[in-house]
């Protein structure tokens, strides 16, 4: 029976506080991006800080990018990463879309209820 032998690349011991530094900021910059967008849409910041957590998005790709490469990730997973970067930029975005339509949704049905109990 033969085995098979994967061959994975090394990351270099020099690479590894680059590799550590950049996905914790990856992190960092996700977790700003989510905090901002939030915040802006439920009214404790203003509208105007929206650009600032785009800036987040932005870098958090940018460096999720960059680790890819730092550990020489393969071309498909690369892109797969950017794609979810996409899906990440709108997801908050959906998120507050379909909350604000449950509440429209709802709120009509709630003063509905509201009205014939006062008859």
């Amino acid at each position: 029976m033969m085995e098979s032998l994967i061959v994975r690349p090394e990351i270099a011991l020099d690479q590894f506080l680059p590799v550590f530094i950049e996905s914790t900021l990856v992190l960092v910059f996700g977790v700003g991006y989510a905090a901002v967008i939030t915040l802006s849409k439920m009214g404790y910041f203003s509208k105007k800080w929206m650009p600032v957590g785009y800036l987040f998005w932005a870098l958090q790709t940018y460096f999720l990018y960059d680790f890819a490469l730092l550990i020489q990730s393969n071309p498909f997973t690369t892109k797969v990463l950017m794609v979810t970067m996409v899906a990440y930029l709108f997801i908050p975005h959906l998120y507050f879309m379909l909350i604000s339509a449950a509440d429209e949704r709802y709120d009509s049905e709630d003063k509905s209820i509201q009205d014939t109990k006062q008859y």
